[in-house]
Protein backbone atom coordinates (compact mmCIF):
# COMPACT_ATOMS: atom_id res chain seq x y z
CA UNK A 1 0.00 0.00 0.00
CA UNK A 2 1.75 3.33 -0.73
CA UNK A 3 2.51 5.86 1.61
CA UNK A 4 0.98 8.91 2.61
CA UNK A 5 4.07 10.54 1.13
CA UNK A 6 3.66 8.93 -2.31
CA UNK A 7 0.25 9.37 -2.41
CA UNK A 8 1.00 13.00 -2.12
CA UNK A 9 3.42 13.13 -4.01
CA UNK A 10 1.17 11.34 -6.69
CA UNK A 11 -1.07 14.48 -6.69
CA UNK A 12 1.33 16.82 -6.98
CA UNK A 13 2.45 15.46 -9.86
CA UNK A 14 -1.06 15.13 -11.53
CA UNK A 15 -1.45 18.89 -10.81
CA UNK A 16 1.95 19.75 -11.88
CA UNK A 17 0.80 18.18 -15.15
CA UNK A 18 -2.50 20.46 -15.91
CA UNK A 19 -0.33 23.53 -14.69
CA UNK A 20 1.85 22.78 -18.04
CA UNK A 21 -1.36 22.49 -19.34
CA UNK A 22 -2.72 25.58 -18.52
CA UNK A 23 0.32 27.34 -19.72
CA UNK A 24 -0.19 26.62 -23.55
CA UNK A 25 -3.03 28.63 -23.44
CA UNK A 26 -2.99 31.30 -20.63
CA UNK A 27 -1.32 33.81 -22.97
CA UNK A 28 -3.52 32.69 -26.37
CA UNK A 29 -5.72 35.89 -27.10
CA UNK A 30 -9.47 35.58 -27.67
CA UNK A 31 -9.58 32.87 -26.38
CA UNK A 32 -12.90 30.51 -28.12
CA UNK A 33 -15.65 29.52 -25.44
CA UNK A 34 -14.42 25.60 -25.97
CA UNK A 35 -11.24 26.81 -24.18
CA UNK A 36 -12.51 29.16 -21.77
CA UNK A 37 -14.41 25.72 -20.69
CA UNK A 38 -11.52 23.73 -20.92
CA UNK A 39 -9.42 26.17 -18.65
CA UNK A 40 -12.62 25.77 -16.11
CA UNK A 41 -12.30 22.13 -16.19
CA UNK A 42 -8.79 22.07 -15.33
CA UNK A 43 -8.65 24.53 -12.63
CA UNK A 44 -11.73 22.55 -11.34
CA UNK A 45 -9.19 19.74 -11.14
CA UNK A 46 -6.67 21.56 -9.83
CA UNK A 47 -8.69 22.39 -6.80
CA UNK A 48 -9.96 19.07 -6.38
CA UNK A 49 -6.25 17.33 -6.43
CA UNK A 50 -5.51 19.98 -3.74
CA UNK A 51 -8.75 19.34 -1.55
CA UNK A 52 -7.75 15.33 -2.24
CA UNK A 53 -3.79 15.59 -0.32
CA UNK A 54 -5.95 17.41 2.32
CA UNK A 55 -8.49 14.31 2.54
CA UNK A 56 -4.97 11.86 2.95
CA UNK A 57 -3.54 13.62 5.15
CA UNK A 58 -6.77 13.56 7.67
CA UNK A 59 -6.75 9.93 7.07
CA UNK A 60 -3.34 9.91 7.90
CA UNK A 61 -4.49 11.33 11.39
CA UNK A 62 -7.77 9.07 11.24
CA UNK A 63 -9.88 12.16 11.06
CA UNK A 64 -13.00 12.08 9.26
CA UNK A 65 -14.33 14.34 6.19
CA UNK A 66 -16.74 15.80 7.52
CA UNK A 67 -20.13 14.95 6.20
CA UNK A 68 -21.94 18.26 6.11
CA UNK A 69 -23.88 20.18 2.88
CA UNK A 70 -20.78 22.49 3.51
CA UNK A 71 -17.52 19.90 3.45
CA UNK A 72 -15.96 22.00 1.39
CA UNK A 73 -15.33 24.81 3.14
CA UNK A 74 -15.24 22.26 6.67
CA UNK A 75 -11.84 20.85 4.83
CA UNK A 76 -10.45 23.87 4.31
CA UNK A 77 -10.89 25.14 8.25
CA UNK A 78 -9.89 21.62 9.07
CA UNK A 79 -6.51 21.82 7.53
CA UNK A 80 -5.85 25.35 8.75
CA UNK A 81 -7.10 23.40 12.39
CA UNK A 82 -4.15 20.84 11.93
CA UNK A 83 -1.45 23.02 10.61
CA UNK A 84 -1.72 21.51 7.07
CA UNK A 85 -1.77 24.78 5.49
CA UNK A 86 -2.09 28.65 6.76
CA UNK A 87 -5.07 30.45 6.91
CA UNK A 88 -4.15 33.10 4.20
CA UNK A 89 -3.37 29.65 1.59
CA UNK A 90 -7.44 28.56 2.81
CA UNK A 91 -8.53 32.03 1.88
CA UNK A 92 -6.89 32.13 -1.39
CA UNK A 93 -7.42 28.49 -1.78
CA UNK A 94 -11.66 29.57 -1.06
CA UNK A 95 -11.94 31.73 -4.19
CA UNK A 96 -10.92 28.31 -6.54
CA UNK A 97 -14.06 26.48 -4.29
CA UNK A 98 -16.38 29.26 -5.26
CA UNK A 99 -15.50 28.35 -8.95
CA UNK A 100 -15.14 24.87 -8.44
CA UNK A 101 -19.17 25.00 -7.22
CA UNK A 102 -20.40 27.55 -9.85
CA UNK A 103 -17.86 25.24 -12.46
CA UNK A 104 -19.92 21.80 -11.33
CA UNK A 105 -23.35 23.34 -11.03
CA UNK A 106 -23.00 25.84 -14.34
CA UNK A 107 -23.88 25.87 -17.75
CA UNK A 108 -20.00 26.05 -19.45
CA UNK A 109 -21.55 28.88 -22.13
CA UNK A 110 -21.71 30.98 -18.37
CA UNK A 111 -18.39 31.34 -18.55
CA UNK A 112 -16.81 34.63 -18.05
CA UNK A 113 -13.41 35.26 -19.78
CA UNK A 114 -12.83 38.27 -17.50
CA UNK A 115 -13.91 36.35 -14.11
CA UNK A 116 -11.78 33.52 -15.11
CA UNK A 117 -8.81 35.29 -15.48
CA UNK A 118 -7.49 36.51 -12.31
CA UNK A 119 -7.87 32.41 -11.47
CA UNK A 120 -5.61 31.51 -14.32
CA UNK A 121 -3.60 34.21 -13.62
CA UNK A 122 -2.89 33.31 -10.22
CA UNK A 123 -3.28 28.98 -9.75
CA UNK A 124 0.27 28.84 -10.66
CA UNK A 125 1.26 30.55 -7.33
CA UNK A 126 -1.57 29.92 -5.25
CA UNK A 127 -0.39 25.78 -5.93
CA UNK A 128 3.21 26.52 -5.24
CA UNK A 129 2.19 27.78 -1.91
CA UNK A 130 -0.04 24.86 -0.94
CA UNK A 131 2.47 22.83 -2.02
CA UNK A 132 4.94 24.44 -0.10
CA UNK A 133 2.92 24.23 3.35
CA UNK A 134 2.43 20.73 2.41
CA UNK A 135 5.85 19.78 2.35
CA UNK A 136 6.88 21.61 4.70
CA UNK A 137 3.60 20.01 7.12
CA UNK A 138 4.71 16.24 5.74
CA UNK A 139 8.79 16.73 6.13
CA UNK A 140 7.68 17.08 10.30
CA UNK A 141 5.46 13.71 10.44
CA UNK A 142 6.59 9.72 10.57
CA UNK A 143 5.06 7.41 8.86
Amino acid sequence: MASLKEKVSAEMENITKVLIELEKVKYRPDKELVILVGIGAYLQSIYTGMENILKQLLFHKNMPIPDTPTWHKDLLNLAVEHSFITTETADRMGKYLFFRHFFTHAYGFLIDEEKLKPLLDNVSDIYSEFKREIDIYLSKIEE
